[in-house]
């Protein structure tokens, strides 16, 4: 079969006139990573490398943990159209965390569900753990966020001297505590357990009282204090 570049296809069947005229949402995954190449390379089309790109990597989320290093083993692509692709992703992370900071300025929270739908898009795509240390007032209003810990792609070492220094510092009423599981399973692991229950001793003593430890994954999470597993 002949190869056509993009620039030669009709008008009405090229990605960039499509979404234009009919949506975003009219597009399938391949056009709109099409759109985000512009060009192909190597005898293939932008929508023939695109193509290639999800067989290879399977979903979204495995393109977006992609290494350059992967990236480069596929024919055409490039360290500059693998940084178009890193840019679209990041601009999408930003876009959730922008919302979840937007949607109340001084957020507060019934349960632990709450929690995890304010937090989740904060974590998203983080591949190490790290560790949040919410600082509430007394109507459980969050006034400030403290990152305690970024740790290994396993773990996120806290002590809770650093943790509660912040929350006598700032007068705060109580906390919460929100860290990530990168694998993606948010049961909690013994040592989260332990780290919960020396954080939750310490608030005892100094008078400022844990109300949660929350772990946020991708589509789940779980509440320590409620010791409960959750979809979300």
């Amino acid at each position: 079969m002949e190869y056509r570049s993009i620039k030669e296809w009709p008008e009405d069947e090229r990605p960039r006139e499509r979404l234009l005229r009919s949506g975003a949402d009219s597009m399938s995954t391949a056009h709109l990573l099409a759109i985000i190449l512009r060009t192909g390379g190597n005898g293939k089309s932008a929508l023939d490398l695109a193509r290639e790109i999800l067989m290879h990597f399977r979903t979204l989320r495995e393109i977006e943990d992609a290494s350059s290093a992967e990236f480069s083993g596929i024919k055409g692509m490039g360290s500059a159209k693998t940084a178009q692709v890193k840019a679209a992703f990041e601009l999408g992370r930003r876009l959730l965390r922008d919302e979840a900071g937007s949607t109340a300025q001084r957020p507060s929270f019934r349960n632990s569900r709450e929690v995890y739908e304010y937090y989740r898009p904060k974590f998203y795509g983080l591949r190490k753990e790290r560790f949040l240390c919410a600082l509430l007032d007394t109507k459980n209003r969050v006034f400030r966020e403290i990152a305690v810990s970024d740790g290994t792609l396993t773990s996120s070492p806290v002590h809770p001297r650093e943790v509660f220094k912040y929350a006598i510092k700032e007068s705060a009423a109580s906390v919460l505590f929100i860290h990530n599981h990168p694998s993606g399973d948010p049961a909690p692991s013994a040592d989260d357990i332990d780290i919960t229950k020396r954080l939750v001793e310490t608030g005892k003593i100094i008078g400022i009282p844990v109300l949660d430890h929350v772990v946020v994954s991708d589509g789940r999470y779980s509440s320590i204090m409620e010791g409960k597993l959750n979809n979300g």
